[in-house]
């Protein structure tokens, strides 16, 4: 059966985990680590299978608790949360869904994180000739309540071919498209936590559909799928 609760206990192995970050300790809560692992992945299984009513998901993707230390300053071995991410599925559906786990840091995150060159030069050139649909999308009551405001790396003052004086220089100036929201532990305990994530998710279809849209055609609105 898969569990549709994140444990008290797992949060506080993470919380024992990141105070005690070293391979004698890890090692010798191994087993611990094992079964928490466990009830979480099936968590994000369930998480993933409601996540099919509303949208096509083609993988779940969990991160490893090891990290690569080799090019980090930071030599700690392993990370003091568990992480998904959930790809959605063919060509034409754009955008991607992340859950982290982490006591006092539990996030979802959306979007688009790194667009390759011509998608972003894509995105930028639709918001110079028209931002009016992502505006709309972006300024909904019910989605701001959700997620709040857009966010992401951006450039200081216009992207190269770009009028800085655009009115929606805000919006071009932008390398990432990415919405966070923020969970309490009490909020992830709570036993509508799976709910809670999956509404979140599900609220923010309108802003995938149409970045889908964009990417999925060109300047003219014509498929790129056909050809």
């Amino acid at each position: 059966m898969q569990t549709t609760v994140i444990t008290k206990e797992a949060l506080h192995f993470l919380g024992q985990l990141d105070k005690n970050n070293n391979r004698e300790w890890f090692t010798d809560h191994k087993k611990e680590f094992k079964a928490h692992e466990a009830n979480v992945k099936s968590f994000y299984e369930a998480l993933k299978e409601r996540m099919g009513s509303h949208d096509e998901i083609e993988k779940l993707k969990m991160f490893r608790i090891y990290r690569d230390v080799r090019f980090s300053k930071d030599k700690t071995p392993y990370k003091a949360h568990f992480a998904g991410s959930f790809s959605r599925a063919g060509a034409r559906l754009r955008g991607g869904y992340y859950l982290r786990i982490k006591p006092k840091e539990t996030f979802i995150a959306v979007g688009f994180w790194e667009p390759n060159k011509e998608d972003l030069f894509r995105i930028r050139k639709e918001f110079e000739m028209d931002a009016a649909p992502m505006r709309k999308v972006l300024d909904n009551t019910a989605f701001k309540k959700i997620w709040g405001e857009i966010q992401g790396d951006a450039v200081k003052t216009a992207p190269k071919g770009f009028d800085k004086e655009d009115p929606n220089i805000d919006l071009i100036r932008r390398k990432q498209f990415i919405f966070v929201r923020n969970f309490t532990d009490k909020e992830v305990l709570a036993p509508n936590f799976l709910a809670q994530v999956d509404d979140s998710f599900k609220a923010i279809r309108p802003y995938f559909d149409l970045m889908s849209d964009i990417l999925t055609t060109n300047l003219n609105g014509e498929s790129l799928l056909d050809q």
